[in-house]
């Protein structure tokens, strides 16, 4: 068969029934369509070590960031499996390495600056309560920036679980803490509209009125409005209380399994960036309290 035609069975097979993103079915479209191109095989069979090894020096001399390298790689790789479960005899894509790259240093706050930070909305207003009910809802959840907005206000507060739709129209349950459960139900309180978002947001006035779900755009400079007015240096944003999130269920002795499902991670390897700030806690702990009379 050719492979151009067991690439669009192959995306067909990451839309259906790997239930990808349709984002995600077109960057792997992307990526192995100009592999082939470069390739210049008719049969999957002949897509070898020596073709992909010289695909990626074309890559690396076109001055191609290491991350997005790793990009077509992990495309090349997937496709490969995919082949060899349809029973097709080609190239192991264990013999295919991936790019060595550098991790991002994650930032993490100090949890005293968070809780000052999660203490600073006014209570009084709507736009306070709605606020601390945000970073409430952010520390609890770990959700990501474009599912809290995505929420609606009729929650189970009996249960304390929101059921959201996330990356790949994946459904996973999170939880609301009581402090989470009480600002919301004290923003929801204050709230006299019929509008079915959960967060709103509103004109700036005496008597403001709604202009319908909050945006992603809002949420970013909310946040980092109190983590200035918390007196905390540099950028915080929505994404970095998820990193806090994960961060303090590690900490406080959560397995990293339950961890990526509570995130929403496809694979446990974007979970395991964690576990070096862990580590690090870890060792300070263990230097701490560990045979201090030895010292």
């Amino acid at each position: 068969m050719k492979v151009e035609t067991l690439l669009q069975d192959y995306l067909n097979y990451l839309e259906i029934e790997k239930n990808r993103a349709p984002k995600t079915r077109e960057n792997y479209e992307r990526y192995l369509k100009e592999f082939l191109k470069f390739a210049k095989v008719k049969s999957p069979e002949a897509i070898t070590d020596r073709l992909v090894t010289e695909f990626r020096l074309f890559l690396s001399r076109r001055d191609i960031k290491k991350i997005t390298q790793s990009y077509y790689v992990i495309a090349i790789r997937n496709f490969l499996k995919y082949l060899i479960k349809k029973d097709y005899q080609v190239l192991s894509p264990d013999k295919i390495e991936l790019p060595k790259i550098s991790r991002r240093q994650i930032e993490i706050l100090e949890y005293k600056d968070l809780e000052r930070m999660l203490a600073l909305p006014d209570g009084s207003n709507l736009k306070g309560l709605r606020d601390r009910a945000i970073l409430e809802t952010f520390f609890s959840t770990g959700l990501r920036l474009s599912e809290l907005c995505s929420l609606d206000r009729y929650l189970d507060f009996e249960r304390g679980e929101l059921t959201v739709r996330g990356k790949g129209d994946k459904l996973r349950v999170v939880f609301l803490s009581k402090s989470a459960k009480d600002a919301i139900k004290k923003y929801l309180e204050k709230r006299g509209d019929p509008e079915k978002a959960l967060f709103i947001s509103f004109t700036k006035s005496k008597n403001p009125k709604i202009l319908g779900r909050i945006i992603p755009r809002t949420v970013q400079r909310m946040v980092n409005f109190y983590a200035r007015k918390a007196g905390i240096v540099g950028h915080v944003s929505p994404h970095q209380l998820r990193h806090q999130f994960a961060t303090d269920l590690l900490l406080n002795g959560a397995d990293l399994r339950s961890v990526q499902e509570m995130l929403g991670h496809a694979n446990i390897s974007t979970t395991q960036i964690y576990t070096h700030i862990t580590n690090k806690e870890l060792k300070e702990i263990h230097e701490t309290f560990h045979a201090r009379r030895r010292k």
